[in-house]
C-alpha cells in the first residue's frame, strides 16, 4: 500500500471527486495542505485577498456549471471564521462548496493555542457537515463522505477542519483503487406523481413554480418540455429565473413582493393550482401566505423532506429530486396524451400572455442624473441572450430582476437568500474561472460594491476579466426605501465631498480611481444617451487587457423601486407605468 501524507491523500481525492480548482489564502497552519497541492500540480489555485471573498468565489464557481464544486481554503482562526458567510449563504441556497481549514495541533487544541478556535461547531449550523479530523488515518474516508454530503439530497456546504499534524503524518492511502461514494437522491414513485397530475388536470388555471432545485438537478429541458406538454404557464423563482427562457410563450413572469413583474402577480393570483417544483416558498416570494394561497390548490415537490409543510401545508406533497420528478410527470403526462388527450388550457394560455403584454413598468427614461430603470433597458440592448448575470442584494438586484432577461439556467447567479453584500464581486470571479470565454456581467450598488471592492485585483492578476456594472446612488438605497416606513432617512448616505475629486459633486468614493489602482479597467457614465457606448467599450477592454472593468452609473440619488410589504396584491408602483411601447421598449412582450 502506497504511504503519503494525510493531506497528499486529501489532494488526490479532491482530484478524483472532481474539484481541481480552489480558491483561498495559505497560512502557517494550511502550508503543509499548499504543499501537497503543489507537489500535486493539478489542482488550480486562485490567491484571493480576503477569505470571506475566497467562499464566494467558491460559490460562484459551483453555481456556474452543472456538476461544479468550488474549494475554499484559509489557515486556522480567523480564516475560518471570515468563510462563514460563505457557508451560510451556500448552504441557504443549497450549493455545494468544500471549505477546508488549518487548526492548530491536536495537542493543544483545550490549550488557547494561538488563532485555536472550535470551527466545526461555529460552522456546524450552516452546513451539511463540519468536522476537525483528530486522526489522521480518518482523512481519506472524511473527505469520501464530505463530498457525499455535498452531494446527495439536497445540497450543502461542508467544513473540513485539519488540525497541522495531522496533515503531515504519514498514512496508508492508495489514490488508484479511491472511488467516491455513490450519491442518493429520493425519487417520486409513479403512483405520486399520477395523483399530482391528476389534481393538476383537474384545475382550469394551473401553474408550475420553478425554482432552483430544478437548476442543481440540472433539469431545465424536462420542465420546459412538461409545460410545453400540458402547455401550462410557468412562474419561475428567483432561484429558478432561466429555467424557462424569459421569451418563451409559457414564461409567465416572476412573483413576490420584490424581485416580481407585475403580470406575474397577476396571474399567481388568477391561478386556481400551483405545482411548486425544487423550490422553498421564500417569503419574498410568496408575501402574505393567505393571499398567496387563497382560492388555489398547491402540490410542492422537493428533494428535502422537510421542506415540505415548512411555509404552509400543500394539499399534496412529494419528496424527490427536481429531475426525477420532471422527467415521471413527463412521461406520464404523454401517455395520458396519447391515450386519452389532456386538458385544453389554451384560453388561460392566452390570458396570461395578454396580462404579459399589458402591464408593463416603464423603463425608457431621459433623466440627468440616470434613473435606474433605463440602465437595465440599456443592459438588454446592449447584451445577448448567452450573458450570464451575478448580483446578490439591495435595490439594484431587485430593479435588475424586474427589467433584466435571462433565457437559460445559470444564467442568473444570484445569493437568494442570504444576501450578503460584497457578495457580488468574488462571486463574479468565481463564475468568470469556471466560464472563460463567455460574456459574465456583475451588478452592484455602490455599497455592495465596496464591501469586498479588494477580490477587483485577483481578477487582474488571473486575467479573469468580466463587466461590472455599478448604478452609484451613494446610498443604502434598500435600507432607505425601507426607512420611509419609519419616517426617517437616517445612516442610510454615503454622500461626502472627496477632497480628492471634486468632480464628482458629493457622490463621496471615487470607484473609478479605486478600481484602476487595483489593475482593472474603468468607465463611468453620466447620461443614459452614453451606456450603449461605455458598454461597448467595456467589452473592448475586457478582451485588450483581460481584466475585469467596471461600468459605473451615476444614478439619480433618490430612486424608490416597486415592492410591497404584504402581499403580492399591494405592490406599490412608485414611477410611471408603460402605457405605450416606446415606454417600454425592451420588455419581451411588447404593449399592445
Amino acid at each position: 500500500m502506497p504511504k503519503m501524507r494525510a493531506v497528499d491523500a486529501a489532494v488526490a481525492i479532491l482530484e478524483k471527486e472532481g474539484a481541481t480548482t480552489a480558491f483561498g489564502l495559505p497560512g502557517a497552519a494550511i502550508n503543509p495542505f499548499y504543499s501537497a497541492m503543489r507537489a500535486h500540480g493539478g489542482i488550480h489555485h486562485v490567491l484571493a485577498r480576503h477569505v470571506e471573498g475566497a467562499s464566494h468565489m467558491a460559490e460562484g464557481f459551483t453555481r456556474a456549471k452543472p456538476g461544479n464544486i468550488g474549494v475554499c481554503i484559509g489557515t486556522s482562526g480567523p480564516a475560518g471564521t471570515d468563510m462563514i458567510t460563505g457557508l451560510y449563504s451556500a448552504m441557504a441556497d443549497s450549493i455545494p462548496i468544500l471549505c477546508i481549514t488549518g487548526q492548530a495541533p491536536v495537542a493543544k487544541l483545550h490549550k488557547e493555542d494561538f488563532q485555536a478556535v472550535d470551527i466545526a461547531s461555529i460552522a456546524g449550523p450552516v452546513t451539511k457537515m463540519a468536522v476537525t479530523v483528530m486522526e489522521a488515518g480518518q482523512v481519506p474516508g472524511t473527505f469520501q463522505k464530505a463530498f457525499y454530503e455535498m452531494r446527495t439530497g439536497r445540497p450543502g456546504p461542508v467544513l473540513i477542519d485539519l488540525p497541522i499534524d495531522v496533515q503531515q503524518t504519514e498514512i496508508e492511502f492508495d489514490p488508484d483503487t479511491y472511488e467516491p461514494l455513490q450519491v442518493h437522491k429520493p425519487a417520486a414513485t409513479r403512483r405520486q406523481l399520477e395523483k399530482a397530475l391528476d389534481m393538476l388536470t383537474a384545475a382550469e388555471r394551473p401553474l408550475i413554480v420553478a425554482g432552483g432545485g430544478i437548476i442543481n438537478a440540472n433539469a431545465s429541458e424536462q420542465l420546459v418540455e412538461l409545460a410545453e406538454l400540458l402547455h401550462i404557464p410557468v412562474i419561475p423563482t428567483l432561484m429558478g429565473w432561466g429555467t424557462i427562457p424569459d421569451d418563451h410563450e409559457l414564461m409567465a413572469g416572476m412573483v413576490g413582493l420584490q424581485t416580481s413583474h407585475r403580470y406575474g402577480n397577476a396571474t399567481m393570483l388568477e391561478s386556481d393550482f400551483v405545482i411548486g417544483i425544487g423550490n422553498r416558498w421564500a417569503n419574498r416570494h410568496t408575501g402574505a401566505l393567505d393571499v398567496y394561497t387563497r382560492g388555489r390548490k398547491f402540490v410542492h415537490i422537493d428533494i428535502e423532506p422537510t421542506q415540505i409543510g415548512r411555509v404552509f401545508a400543500p394539499d399534496y406533497g412529494i419528496v424527490s429530486d427536481a429531475g426525477a420528478a420532471l422527467s415521471g410527470l413527463v412521461e406520464i403526462a404523454r401517455e395520458r396524451k396519447e391515450q386519452q388527450g389532456l386538458p385544453d388550457w389554451g384560453a388561460w394560455v392566452k390570458d396570461c400572455a395578454q396580462r404579459k403584454s399589458t402591464m408593463q413598468r416603464k423603463t425608457n427614461f431621459t433623466n440627468v442624473p440616470v434613473k435606474p430603470q433605463r440602465v437595465y433597458q440599456e443592459m438588454n440592448r446592449a447584451f445577448g441572450r448567452d450573458t450570464r448575470y451575478v448580483s446578490t442584494i439591495g435595490l439594484s438586484q431587485i430593479a435588475g430582476a424586474q427589467f433584466l432577461h435571462v433565457y437559460e439556467a445559470r444564467n442568473w447567479i444570484n445569493c437568494g437568500q442570504a444576501g450578503p453584500l460584497g457578495w457580488t464581486a468574488p462571486a463574479a470571479i468565481g463564475v468568470a474561472q469556471a466560464s472563460p470565454g463567455e460574456t459574465v456581467v456583475a451588478l452592484s450598488g455602490d455599497y455592495d460594491f465596496q464591501f469586498m471592492i479588494e477580490e477587483l485585483a485577483v481578477g487582474a492578476q488571473f486575467q479573469l476579466p468580466y463587466i461590472h456594472v455599478v448604478v452609484n446612488n451613494s446610498y443604502l438605497g434598500l435600507i432607505r426605501q425601507a426607512q420611509r416606513g419609519f419616517e426617517m432617512d437616517y445612516h442610510v448616505s454615503l454622500a461626502f465631498e472627496n477632497v480628492n475629486a471634486p468632480e464628482l459633486d458629493g457622490y463621496g468614493v471615487d470607484h473609478i480611481k479605486v478600481a484602476e489602482g487595483l489593475g482593472c479597467k474603468a468607465i463611468r457614465v453620466r447620461e443614459a444617451d452614453d451606456l450603449q457606448a461605455a458598454f461597448e467599450k467595456a467589452r473592448a477592454l475586457m478582451q485588450e487587457y483581460r481584466v475585469p472593468v467596471v461600468v459605473e452609473v451615476i444614478l439619480e440619488r433618490v430612486t424608490n423601486i416597486s415592492m410591497g410589504a404584504a402581499g403580492i396584491d399591494a405592490i406599490n408602483e412608485f414611477e410611471e407605468l408603460a402605457e405605450a411601447a416606446d415606454d417600454a421598449p425592451t420588455a419581451i412582450s411588447l404593449l399592445v
